[in-house]
């Protein structure tokens, strides 16, 4: 959100009506992070809409199972032998549309831009081959972890744009489980955690949240789905 007029120049008019500008000055001293509408009014501010490990800039959206973790829980995870690596997904708008297509296939993932280093994909692949199970913070680590892995069944380093959309009937290769936050209806989001889990499952794991009043979307309670 732009709080006033500045200069920018359409480079691409992508699908859904999304624009790519490019801007002329500083876009973050005169713009606001763009919170998802259902936070609009609240007295959530940028610090609020971060994770703690958080270190390049490019998201347009928090990754927000993350927002969960503290440093004090890092910590207690690292004394208990658990693993914690870090990759790179820079989150699109894309990511607050619903599907609107009357078949799921035919829907068009936005693409996001991503890291995985080739360090971080040797951890990994040594420790899925040792039998530890690899558990994605959200869907986008999700995205990124499914679209690295090749023909042998393990990750390659890479980086650049994935389109990856996982819908039920989605062949899993890698992820052996996922920390999430609970989604919209119609998202690829709820889609993506249907497909690990089976659509029935999600939906009486839902109907449970709501009878216990858990909070739902980007500040609200996780699940851990194995």
């Amino acid at each position: 959100c732009v709080k006033r007029n500045i200069l920018g120049r359409v480079l691409d008019i992508l699908d859904n009506g999304i624009r790519l500008i490019k801007f002329k000055g500083n876009i973050e001293k005169i713009g606001s992070v763009p919170f998802p509408p259902y936070l609009s009014g609240t007295k959530a501010d940028a610090c609020d809409y971060q994770t703690i490990y958080a270190k390049y800039k490019g998201s347009s959206a928090a990754p927000t199972a993350g927002l969960h973790f503290t440093k004090r829980l890092l910590n207690k995870l690292r004394k208990n032998g658990i693993d914690l690596r870090f990759i790179t997904l820079h989150i699109g708008l894309g990511t607050f549309q619903p599907v609107k297509t009357e078949y799921i296939q035919d829907h068009k993932m936005h693409s996001e831009y991503f890291i995985l280093n080739q360090r971080e994909a040797n951890f990994l692949n040594q420790a899925k081959r040792a039998g530890k199970k690899i558990i994605a913070v959200g869907t986008t680590s999700v995205r990124v972890l499914e679209s690295c892995v090749d023909s042998s069944g393990y990750l390659r380093s890479n980086s650049g744009e994935t389109n990856i959309f996982i819908y039920p009937g989605y062949q899993w290769r890698f992820v052996d489980g996922i920390i999430t936050n609970f989604h919209l209806p119609k998202s690829t989001l709820i889609m993506l955690v249907s497909a690990f889990a089976g659509r029935d499952f999600i939906m009486q794991a839902y109907e449970e949240a709501k009878r216990k009043k858990y909070r739902f979307y980007s500040f609200g309670d996780a699940m851990l789905i194995i």
